[in-house]
């Protein structure tokens, strides 16, 4: 894959899971795609699961914790930070994302708050075609966060192919 310099960034906000969090760690290795994880999270990063998760691709990743999302807002300056929610956004495939984007993910259990979706440029969603009814039914309610992450990651890579 030829892909332009980049310096897209995945932040997970309070992240719960240390499997998914493995499995998007491993994801950002493998696109070269630094990891921002805000506090407090719901796991060790000592975590066998976490580790394990992500195999022995440890040791790849650029991994950046921050105390709360203050620091983080302080440490991303002005990068424009995209939030992706299952509940409303821009559809995934209206967006261009541009070589600096951060990708905000929410915690498994309650997706983003809404005083951190309002402090996002954009909130994005991922189109579903199975998608449940309003009411939860007859569908599938949410993909998994790492699944989320992965789509949103390679399309914001594609956007930088050359």
């Amino acid at each position: 894959m030829n892909v332009k310099p980049h310096h897209l960034k995945v932040a997970l906000f309070e992240p719960r899971i240390p499997q998914n969090t493995g499995n998007i760690g491993r994801t950002c290795a493998a696109f070269q795609i630094p990891l921002h994880l805000i506090k407090p999270l719901g796991f060790s990063l000592d975590s066998k699961l976490l580790k394990r998760a992500g195999l022995d691709y440890w040791d790849f990743i650029d991994l950046t914790t921050h105390e709360n999302f203050s620091a983080f807002k302080i440490h991303i300056s002005d990068k424009r930070l995209i939030g992706f929610s299952k509940k409303d956004g821009i559809p995934l495939n209206k967006i261009t994302f541009k070589p600096e984007d951060v990708l905000l993910f929410g915690r498994e259990d309650t997706g983003l708050p809404e005083d951190i979706r309002e402090a996002c440029d954009l909130m994005v969603s991922i189109p579903m075609p199975g998608k449940a009814d309003s009411d939860g039914s007859n569908g599938v309610r949410s993909l998994n966060l790492s699944s989320a992450c992965a789509i949103a990651s390679y399309s914001a890579l594609v956007d930088q192919l050359s």
